[in-house]
This record gives C-alpha cells, structure tokens and sequence, in this order.
C-alpha cells in the first residue's frame, strides 16, 4: 500500500486529505495527474474543498483510496491514564464548535484585540 497526500489552504480553509493505492505511482506523476484534474475541475465541482473534489475524481479514475473518518471502523482514545483510554463512539456526532463565540470572548477579555 503507497500513501499520498493532498494538501489546500487559503486565507478561510485549510484542508488535508490521505490517500492510499495499491500499485505505487512515481511522485511526479502523481503532481501532474492532480494538477490535471485540479484544473478540469476547480471551477465547477460540488465538493466543499477542492481537495475532496480532486480525490474523488482519484479514486473514480485512478484506483485511488481517500482515507477519511467516514472510513474509519474504530477510534480509540489512548492515554497513560486507564480512564481516559476509549473506544470512540462513530456514530455519535461531534459537538461543533462555535468559533465565533470563541473569538468573541477573546476579544472581550482582550482590549487589543477590539
């Protein structure tokens, strides 16, 4: 199994997503064949990152494996304290996390950064 890797960020996103296939492809292949799609594509996919985008057309076309945490079939959470050592619920979903509220409260524990 060979593992690639794709990387985006701009000013808003950051994104990385792993890759796996079974027959290696030589790394510069690799660059063009993303850099192929990425531009066939980067105006016109549905996908939230152009990354997702680019793997999706890697696993379609490519034999390409994305390796994402709607693909994981266990997670533990691994500690050198007993009790914080778990077995993850997948199912369960993940509190999201109120950036805006976040910053917010920096600011105004912050005079600086108002």
């Amino acid at each position: 199994m060979h593992f690639y890797e794709l990387h985006e960020g701009d000013n808003d996103v950051f994104a990385d997503l792993l890759l796996a296939r079974e027959e290696e492809m030589d790394p510069e292949e690799f660059f063009e064949v993303v850099q192929s799609i990425r531009r066939r594509i980067q105006d016109s996919h549905d996908s939230s990152t152009l990354v997702e985008a680019i793997a999706a057309e890697l696993e379609r076309d490519y034999e390409f494996i994305t390796v994402s945490d709607d693909r994981l079939t266990a997670a533990v959470n691994v500690s050198k304290d007993d009790d914080e050592n778990f077995l993850a619920d997948l199912d369960e979903p993940e509190d999201s996390v109120d950036y805006l509220s976040i910053l917010a409260d920096l600011k105004a524990g912050d005079p600086r950064l108002n």
